[in-house]
């Protein structure tokens, strides 16, 4: 005899973000459409593809955030030489704690992008004891 199916619980793991709503909830592709466009360059949202097709928006998303977090590094490694010729000793530290503070930002950013683009891919996550 066979077992009835007990319904899978939505579960979105750690570093999900708060506004998409979790893999098989109801509307959860179009809240990770509209986070993904938020976070992406407004003319991402003139070009059709990406409009028609979240997996293809998320992928873009990714690279996005991939290409900022490189902008950030290198700005962290060359701030204090293209600054001191313009700005003082504390607005150059001031710049890079900016920098420090955008990296980490960036940081856990690339993960939810990367969870949202998984599960668009078909990955489901599992709730962990």
């Amino acid at each position: 005899m066979q077992q009835p199916s007990t319904p899978r619980a939505l579960v979105a793991p750690p570093g999900w973000p708060r506004e998409v709503r979790p893999p098989d909830a109801p509307d959860w592709e179009r809240s990770a459409h509209n986070w993904l466009l938020d976070l992406c360059p407004p003319e991402f949202r003139s070009y059709p593809a990406l409009r028609r097709h979240v997996v293809v928006l998320a992928r873009f998303a990714v690279l996005h955030v991939e290409a900022s977090q490189l902008a950030v590094r290198r700005g962290l490694s060359e701030a204090r030489a293209d600054l001191r010729d313009v700005a003082t000793v504390d607005v150059v530290e001031a710049a890079l704690e900016t920098w420090q503070a955008e990296d980490a930002r960036l940081l856990g950013l690339r993960r939810a992008v990367g969870l949202v683009e998984e599960a668009l891919r078909g990955r489901r996550f599992v709730a962990r004891l």
